[in-house]
C-alpha cells in the first residue's frame, strides 16, 4: 500500500516496466470506492489528450519512478480516459480495463452495491508441450566379408581297362589288330580331363532399406507449485486473534 507522501510524489513521476523500458509519466491517480489508490493514468505521448490506465497493483516506487510488472505495450494497448473529464469509468469500461489486465473484477469496483463479501482467487497448472530434437538418424551401408560355402557336381575321367577276347573265327576290328600284333615292348598315351570349381562373385541388388518415422503418443506426470488464497473469519472478540 503506497503512503500518503508516496501518492502525492506519484504525480508526474516516470513509468518504467520491468526490464527498465520507460512507458511515460503519471497523470493523475485513480481510486476505488473504498478510497484506496489502484490506478493511474499515465501520458504515454498520444497525440490526443488521453492517457492509459495501469493498475498500482504489484508496483513498486522508487527514486521517482514506478516500476510496474507490466509489460510497456501492454499499458500502451490499454483504455483510456480523458484528461479533461472528471468522470470516472462506467462498469462496461471498467470491466474491459481489468480484463486487458486479466485481474478479477469484483461487485464494488464495477459500481454494484457494496455486500461483505471478498473474492478468492487460486492458481491453476497450465502445461503445454513444445518440441525440441532428440536424435538424428542417418543410413549408413557398409561392406563385411564372410565365408560362404556350397556344394556343386564335378566330374573327372578315370583310366579304365578293357580286355576284349579275340574269337577263333578272328573277326572284327580285334581280328584285324591280333595280326598285326608282335611280341615286343609298347606304350600307348591317353589325357585324362576333370572339371574343377572357378569361383568368382557378382554384386546383385538383394533389399531396399528406407528410413521412416511416427509419431506415439506417451503419458508424462509433470507438476509445479501453484498458489490459492484462503479467507479465515477474523473477529474481534476471538481470544484466539492475534495481536495487532
Amino acid at each position: 500500500m503506497f503512503t500518503d507522501d508516496q501518492i502525492r510524489a506519484l504525480m508526474g513521476a516516470d513509468v518504467r516496466d520491468s526490464t527498465g523500458s520507460k512507458i511515460g509519466t503519471i497523470g493523475q491517480v485513480w481510486a476505488d470506492t473504498a478510497g484506496q489508490p489502484s490506478w493511474v493514468s499515465v501520458n504515454t505521448g498520444r497525440s490526443d489528450d488521453t492517457e492509459s490506465l495501469m493498475p498500482l497493483l504489484g508496483a513498486s516506487f522508487a527514486a521517482r519512478a514506478l516500476r510496474t510488472p507490466y509489460a510497456k505495450a501492454l499499458v500502451l494497448d490499454a483504455p483510456h480516459v480523458d484528461i479533461n473529464s472528471e468522470q470516472p469509468l462506467g462498469s462496461a469500461g471498467l470491466q474491459d480495463l481489468y480484463a486487458h489486465y486479466a485481474l478479477t473484477l469484483d461487485e464494488s469496483a464495477a459500481g454494484g452495491s457494496a455486500d461483505d463479501a471478498m473474492t478468492r482467487s487460486e492458481e491453476r497448472l497450465t502445461v503445454r508441450t513444445q518440441q525440441q530434437p532428440t536424435a538424428k538418424v542417418r543410413l549408413r551401408k557398409h561392406v563385411v566379408t564372410e565365408y560362404v560355402t556350397t556344394t556343386v557336381p564335378v566330374r573327372r575321367e578315370e583310366l579304365r581297362l578293357e580286355h576284349v577276347p579275340i574269337d577263333e573265327a578272328g573277326t572284327g576290328q580285334a581280328d584285324a589288330e591280333a595280326q598285326d600284333a608282335e611280341v615286343g615292348e609298347s606304350e600307348h598315351e591317353m589325357i585324362l580331363y576333370a572339371e574343377r570349381p572357378v569361383v568368382t562373385t557378382e554384386t546383385v541388388p538383394v533389399e531396399r532399406v528406407r528410413l521412416g518415422k511416427r509419431t506415439v503418443t506417451e503419458e508424462q506426470t509433470v507438476g509445479g507449485e501453484v498458489r490459492k488464497e484462503q479467507i479465515e473469519l477474523d473477529l474481534p472478540d476471538d481470544p484466539h486473534r492475534a495481536a495487532d
